[in-house]
């Protein structure tokens, strides 16, 4: 996944501004072993005056004088190190401090990514999320089937409700193994507190973590965020938002149809849908809806898009929430859907 121009800026001012906290912690350390150390002063400056000196006659290609100002500089360099040791302080007190070494705090090995950059865009993929706390807790390696049925049978699909969010975590594992090549949508439909944005944010987490940009909002966060666009100032923090909307690898909309439905969210969730589909970009939409009020409140022409390119699994069963308080009375939060 390629990191948009702005969030590689946001990145880069990142180690920008790690470089210059390096150099004023320097002059600081600087500051204070020349006042602990008054003849370090002078030995800095004797080691610079004859770094130029060594420098001149490289140019000049004098090999003879070199070797012998290099060895000067050795026993200088020595020098200062001792007395940096003689007064409790690191040999490398004064030389510049690095949160990575590797490759210095600028983010680059020769023209590879260093590895804290890789770290770096990671973090900064869960921060824009929005999901940054909850994936520590719902992911699969959290989810449990025990909560699930074979006895509850869908009058629908007649399946039980096992069987359904077995089905239902083969069509995730898929997605998110081939999302690298294969454009893919999913609708999660069904019974309340059955799973449906546990299993979405499931995606999410193994999604970030091969660093591809995840954006998760409720559906009245979504529309709130299309207000404050369309109607308000363009420099409002919901307008940075908006950005990603549309060019974020996966978007996740939960709960859709808890928003106040009108005419604004029915054409801005058209809009939206559609210029991802057309965009080749993936989104996730979890709600209770029945597939026919999705149909009556969002139009024909959403819900056609949605039966196009969207894979539908519908999820059943108990709620989960109310199982977990009538096992678990006055014990913890449980973080299996």
């Amino acid at each position: 996944m390629a990191l948009s121009n702005s969030q590689y800026d946001q990145i880069m001012r990142a180690y920008e501004q790690r470089q210059l906290n390096n150099e004023y912690h320097l002059r600081e350390r600087c500051q204070k072993a020349y006042t602990l150390i008054p003849a370090l002063k002078e030995l800095d400056h004797s080691i610079s005056s004859l770094s130029v000196r060594q420098a001149r006659r490289l140019l000049d290609g004098d090999d003879q004088a070199l070797a012998s100002l290099r060895d000067e500089l050795h026993s200088l360099i020595h020098d200062k190190r001792l007395l940096l040791e003689q007064h409790g302080l690191p040999d490398d007190y004064l030389e510049l401090q690095y949160t990575c070494r590797d490759c210095q705090d600028t983010g680059y090995i020769g023209d590879e990514k260093c590895h804290c950059f890789k770290k770096a865009v990671i973090e900064l993929l869960y921060e824009q999320s929005n999901l940054q706390e909850i994936l520590e807790k719902e992911n699969f390696s959290s989810f449990s089937l025990d909560y699930y049925s074979r006895s509850h049978i869908d009058p629908l699909t007649k399946r039980s409700s096992l069987e359904s969010i077995q089905t239902a975590l083969k069509v995730c594992r898929r997605f998110i193994d081939t999302f690298a090549r294969d454009f893919q949508n999913i609708l999660l439909y069904g019974d309340t507190g059955v799973g449906k944005t546990f299993l979405s944010h499931c995606i999410a987490k193994e999604l970030i973590d091969t660093s591809y940009s995840v954006v998760y909002f409720t559906a009245a966060q979504l529309f709130d965020v299309f207000a404050a666009n369309t109607f308000g100032r363009k420099d409002e923090p919901d307008s940075h938002a908006h950005e990603h909307i549309y060019d974020c690898d996966l978007l996740i909309v939960d709960d859709l149809g808890t928003e106040l439905p009108n005419s604004f969210t029915t054409s801005q969730l058209f809009i939206c849908l559609n210029e991802r589909i057309l965009r080749q970009r993936s989104t996730i939409i979890s709600t209770n809806l029945a597939l026919e009020d999705i149909q009556s409140i969002y139009s024909e022409r959403t819900f056609s898009r949605i039966s196009s390119h969207y894979t539908i699994l519908r999820l059943t069963g108990d709620d989960i929430r109310i199982q977990k308080k009538l096992l678990n009375l006055g014990g913890t939060n449980d973080a299996t859907p």
